[in-house]
């Protein structure tokens, strides 16, 4: 029996755990507030985010095949029920005055939903959205980007009114609760399902059908070389831009003299661009194509990352750090489809696990080379020239896949003919 569902009701369940989950970014909300009640240091609490982000990527990597197996409905529960447990849980550290607790429960527990909550979704939307894959995954994704913006107002009211530990319990129900609903709606389509009308749209020429250059499993995907040059394009352009986030705030105080509020400022429309790069390079990647996304991500951040440290205008220099953003985000959103493209949809979703330890790897690499290059030189501006190269690096493996992906569509007509 044909399935009912909608599929932008499926990209919308997707959007709902991807908020949920993405309130991780908001982290800095509980920061000073754990500082004030416990005398721990800054290293301390940022520890526990730093804990979540390596637990995301480990868990989506090995639990990868469990979402390819079991299916989006029973991933995204999984997900759900440790979320959920990690956040609740987190109010009971709080309750104890236990570092040790919250580093498991937020960091461990949380992190590994985390992982499992970021993939369930996106393999199921590439497929009810073969003729808009980066539409798709961008949407879901931009959730992500997004949560922070929407859920740190939250928090912070609730600090001020519940205190710590109650907002984690409150926060850490409400997110079990979104997550849960949200994936009870999720479900793949039926094997050779296709939009109305897309059919006819291919056969009139209309429109382009998906043509995936392979059929690949997670285990297959990893020997190949255009799996690690995308490992390496994504692990370079997070590593770049997430050390950037970190510190934006210092970063614009130091080089164009801002004071800290309109810094703070910036630092909210850096979350908003991320969060809009991620839904329109990956729509516009369903029209350039997914290797000129990337391609252009690396032109743009390799004029501005050499050029940044040197500019003292003030509306410029805020342009280039949003640019970069919207190229951080898309990176994100892009990265499902191109796997699609390149790998088919057969374990898009352990693929996309094994690829987003380039994120875990990016998210200790980034923060701590920025850090050490403030610390040696007493300028952020040493870090931008290296991250310039390693973009230049970055250009190079994009030009790279391109060779591998012409390889592969010179032997599809072969395989078409047997």
């Amino acid at each position: 029996m044909k399935s009912k569902k909608n599929r932008w009701l499926i990209a919308l369940s997707g959007v709902g755990i991807h908020i949920s989950i993405g309130s991780v970014y908001a982290w800095s909300n509980f920061t000073t507030p754990l500082k004030d009640m416990f005398g721990w240091s800054d290293s301390e609490v940022a520890l526990t985010f730093s804990i979540a982000i390596l637990f995301l990527g480990l868990s989506a990597a090995f639990l990868g095949h469990f979402v390819e197996k079991h299916g989006p409905r029973k991933s995204g529960l999984l997900a759900a029920i440790f979320f959920g447990v990690g956040i609740v849980g987190s109010g009971l550290a709080v309750h104890l005055g236990s570092k040790s607790l919250l580093y498991l429960f937020y960091g461990v527990l949380g992190g590994i939903g985390l992982g499992v909550g970021y993939i369930a979704p996106v393999s199921t939307l590439v497929k009810w959205f073969p003729d808009r894959r980066g539409l798709a995954t961008g949407l879901a994704i931009m959730g992500f980007g997004f949560a922070a913006a929407i859920s740190s107002p939250i928090m912070n009211n609730l600090i001020q009114s519940v205190g710590v530990a109650n907002t984690f319990y409150i926060l850490g129900l409400s997110y079990f609760v979104i997550m849960t609903l949200s994936s009870l709606y999720l479900e793949k389509p039926e094997e050779g399902w296709l939009p109305e009308g897309y059919k006819e749209k291919i056969n009139s020429g209309k429109s382009k059908p998906n043509m995936d250059l392979s059929q690949l499993t997670a285990n297959e995907a990893v020997k190949t070389k255009r799996f690690w040059y995308l490992w390496l394009m994504l692990f370079i352009n997070v590593t770049c831009g997430i050390a950037i986030l970190a510190v934006a705030k210092p970063l614009a105080m130091e080089s164009i003299g801002i004071d800290m509020a309109t810094a703070a400022a910036l630092v909210g429309a850096i979350g908003i661009f991320n969060g809009l790069g991620r839904i329109g390079w990956a729509s516009l990647s369903d029209i350039i194509g997914r290797p000129n996304t990337y391609t252009t991500f690396f032109v743009l951040q390799i004029v501005i990352f050499f050029f940044l440290p040197a500019v003292s205008i003030k509306w410029l220099f805020m342009v280039m750090l949003t640019v970069v953003y919207t190229c951080y985000g898309g990176g994100f959103s892009s990265i499902p489809a191109y796997i699609g493209d390149l790998f088919g949809t057969k374990q898009l979703g352990a693929i996309h696990g094994y690829i987003l330890t380039a994120w875990a790897a990016a998210g200790l690499v980034g923060p701590l080379f920025a850090a050490w290059i403030k610390d040696t030189t007493g300028s952020y501006a040493g870090s931008l020239t290296f991250f310039s190269g390693m973009f230049v690096v970055a250009l190079v493996i994009s030009f790279l896949i391109r060779l591998d992906i012409n390889k592969l569509k010179a032997k599809l007509p072969l395989k078409k003919a047997v």
